[in-house]
């Protein structure tokens, strides 16, 4: 995807936003804040973004977000647990409507056989209650791995909360 098409995704997303009057915050891990760049790279979303979060190291997740660091031991930061409570965590911090969360192996180091370079976990959590995970394994370099989990993201978000509203 473009930068151009990521702005227009971002835009999309940012006035269904606006027109449901609800909010949004990130936590990321391996995106390094590259969700909430697309988001304010929009004119006017402060009215629809509240606050990212950039919770790289396992102890930013755990003083940031309330990630519990029993779960990131256990489970490791790449997983649907930790998603899972980032997501939520993000969500009731910033006060939002919607939350993002993304923890990912970015590469070119830190795979493994079970989480290989690429592996990335994303949880998304509304302010209902509603809960929603994915897993993907992307492909590329560290850059593309880390645009392409920014994007679908973002799809996501639109996809499962934002489209049907």
């Amino acid at each position: 995807m473009t930068d151009d098409e990521l702005m227009q995704l971002s835009k999309t997303v940012g006035d269904a936003l606006k027109q449901q009057g609800a909010t949004l915050t990130a936590a990321e891990s391996c995106t390094g804040g590259w969700v909430a760049k697309a988001i304010t790279d929009i004119a006017g979303s402060s009215a629809w973004f509240e606050r990212g979060f950039v919770t790289y190291s396992n102890e930013a997740k755990a003083q940031m977000i309330g990630v519990d660091p029993a779960v990131l031991t256990q489970h490791g930061a790449v997983s649907e647990p930790v998603v899972i409570q980032m997501a939520q965590g993000a969500l009731t911090a910033a006060h939002a409507s919607y939350a993002v969360s993304i923890s990912g192996i970015a590469g070119p180091d830190g795979g493994s056989e079970n989480k290989p370079v690429g592996t990335v976990w994303f949880g998304f959590a509304s302010h209902d209650g509603t809960v929603v995970t994915r897993h993907e394994c992307f492909n590329g370099d560290r850059d593309a791995v880390r645009r392409q989990a920014t994007v679908y993201a973002l799809k996501t978000l639109w996809q499962q909360f934002l489209q049907k509203a």
